[in-house]
């Protein structure tokens, strides 16, 4: 499995970096800019032929900026919701709104499909802690 995943993501996994996060802490986050030139073209793209070549990197630098963005969110989201609950809760108030977070389930069914729910799920898990 982890063959597969080498083979088509173009090789292991590349060197880390620090990026600032909203909340103030720091995340390691893969940047497609310390790629091993070494590598030869083909196993990090897929392909021999230069210009597909080229643009998959560019997509690939997109995808990774896109990556960033979305780590740094979602710390930044599960950090402001675990002060939501931490704020309910010393207030008096319950661990959990069930329908806060059915409205955020059905927001991102409705958006992104059974995917999305499960997106949800995952966002509200880091939020809150398992159930």
């Amino acid at each position: 499995m982890m063959a597969d995943v080498m083979e088509q993501s173009g090789g292991p996994a590349r060197p880390e970096a620090e990026q600032q996060v909203p909340n103030g802490t720091e995340a390691t986050v893969p940047t497609s800019a310390a790629v091993d030139n070494a590598t030869p073209v083909e196993a990090r793209t897929g392909t021999e032929e230069p210009t597909a070549s080229a643009r998959i990197v560019q997509i690939r630098e997109r995808i990774d900026e896109i990556d960033n963005a979305m780590i740094a969110l979602w710390q930044e989201r599960a950090a402001l919701s675990q002060e939501v609950g931490a704020t309910r809760m010393a207030s008096g108030g319950t661990r959990l709104v069930l329908s806060r977070e059915r409205k955020i389930l059905e927001r991102f069914r409705v958006a992104l499909g059974a995917d999305g729910t499960q997106l949800a799920l995952l966002l509200l898990r880091a939020g809150r802690g398992p159930l």
